[in-house]
């Protein structure tokens, strides 16, 4: 038995509406308008991504290469992600520590920690130069705990553009790629000299 209700559906298709041709022309231009715009919307933002992307291919290109060409790719990449500084500066800092630990470490000691870290005599060279010492900084090396040791690499870190803070920042990354590389005994001579 058919009902005899019909859908709101079946009243558009066998209404009067439905066999004007003028609704028909009606609805189709207004959707090609639609197809038209939207086809030109999305032209113009496939246009300006295009139009923007060049530049950062480019910067990512140019800071692929600096990593590369660092003594240490993997470290310096490592810390050029997390910290959010420049390979040189990734490059200079680790290179002001790993020079800290060398002058606290026994010449035994510190060959654990250079033979896990591939690239090191790169790395000591890229350490910025200390300024003349200061009375101020021989005070603050000899500073217990962190706040002395780190304190003389602190003009380092400033000539390379970065606040001497960033040192603390810079060792648990070191620390954890030497801990990958040379395991937790090398990583605990390299953490206990930058203390």
């Amino acid at each position: 038995m058919k009902s005899s209700k019909k859908s709101t559906h079946d009243a558009e298709f066998n209404g009067q509406d439905c066999l004007n041709d003028a609704h028909w022309q009606k609805r189709g231009s207004y959707s090609r308008a639609n197809a038209v715009f939207a086809v030109a919307l999305l032209l113009l933002i496939v246009v300006a991504n295009y139009v923007a992307a060049p530049p950062v291919r480019a910067q990512t290109s140019a800071l692929e290469s600096a990593i590369s060409k660092s003594p240490n790719p993997e470290l310096v990449g490592s810390l050029t992600k997390e910290l959010s500084v420049s390979p040189e500066q990734a490059t200079g800092g680790a290179g002001a520590l790993f020079g800290l630990a060398k002058s606290r470490l026994s010449i035994e000691d510190f060959s654990k920690v250079s033979k896990a870290v591939p690239g090191m005599d790169g790395l000591l060279k890229a350490a910025p130069k200390p300024k003349s010492s200061s009375p101020l900084d021989s005070l603050a090396s000899s500073l217990p705990g962190s706040a002395g040791g780190l304190a003389s690499v602190a003009s380092s870190f400033k000539s390379l553009g970065l606040s001497p803070g960033m040192a603390e920042k810079f060792v648990p990354v070191m620390t954890q790629y030497v801990q990958g590389k040379g395991g937790s005994g090398v990583a605990s001579l390299l953490e206990g000299a930058l203390k």
